[in-house]
């Protein structure tokens, strides 16, 4: 048979162990954010475990849910270095060069063989 073990104790054997837990007092909200959509979690408990120097967030109960994500991908910048060199490969102006490469995603080998057909 198992013997329980009082909190005090756990805590005591998780210190020995080089193991650290903190509660985080008065959470109102915890926002997950992917790419996507926003997870949202109201009330949560949350605690800080912390383990050779990394730290760990355990986030438990509350009311979820979930939205898509209104941010938009930032505009990709593309290095004028490639837009010289494409212009320079294809024979095209300098604005096609760019608009080839911010439709290509910057890749320099797509960016050409589409100027060039």
């Amino acid at each position: 048979m198992q013997r329980r073990m009082n909190p005090r104790e756990a805590k005591r054997m998780m210190q020995r162990m080089g193991m650290n837990m903190d509660a985080v007092p008065d959470v109102e909200q915890v926002i997950i954010r992917t790419s996507s959509k926003d997870i949202i979690i109201e009330q949560p408990e949350v605690a800080i475990l912390q383990v050779q120097g990394q730290k760990m967030f355990q986030v438990v109960g509350g009311k979820v849910t979930e939205k898509l994500s209104e941010r938009k991908a930032p505009a990709f910048a593309v290095p004028e270095e490639d837009v010289k060199l494409v212009a320079d490969q294809t024979g095209k102006s300098l604005d096609e060069a760019r608009k080839a490469l911010e439709e290509c995603e910057g890749d320099l080998a797509k960016a050409i063989l589409l100027l060039q057909s």
